[in-house]
């Protein structure tokens, strides 16, 4: 049950982000874009910029900070299907940048951080 609790816990905090980042002026273009390569959480659009979106949600700081969880690994991956993403979409040519959006839920709080510009593409 561990993981099912997981997988909620995290698709709570992806609608959250959603919300908030559509209050923030984004555009949301996909939700969970899924290629063989993996997955990014949100793909949108902000100011003409393409953003690939990481959503890291905890329940308590126990862990640390939710965004602390994006390592270099994660990063690399996020890459990956971006690149894919702008490929297959022919947008080489456009301008993207990685964000990420810290949730921690606790109980009815819920505290949002959004990271601009958090990573650089790794290859």
């Amino acid at each position: 049950m561990k993981n099912l609790t997981k997988i909620i816990t995290g698709k709570k905090g992806e609608d959250i982000a959603v919300s908030f980042l559509k209050k923030k002026g984004y555009r949301i273009l996909a939700t969970n874009f899924r290629c063989a390569l993996g997955e990014i959480d949100i793909v949108a659009q902000e100011n003409g910029d393409f953003v690939f979106i990481e959503v890291k949600t905890r329940k308590s700081g126990a862990l640390g900070y939710p965004e602390q969880a994006v390592g270099i690994k994660k990063q690399r991956k996020i890459s990956q299907v971006a690149l894919y993403y702008l490929q297959v979409k022919h947008l080489l040519d456009a301008n993207a940048r990685f964000d990420v959006v810290a949730v921690t839920m606790s109980g009815s709080n819920q505290d949002i951080t959004l990271i601009k510009n958090a990573f650089d593409f790794i290859s």
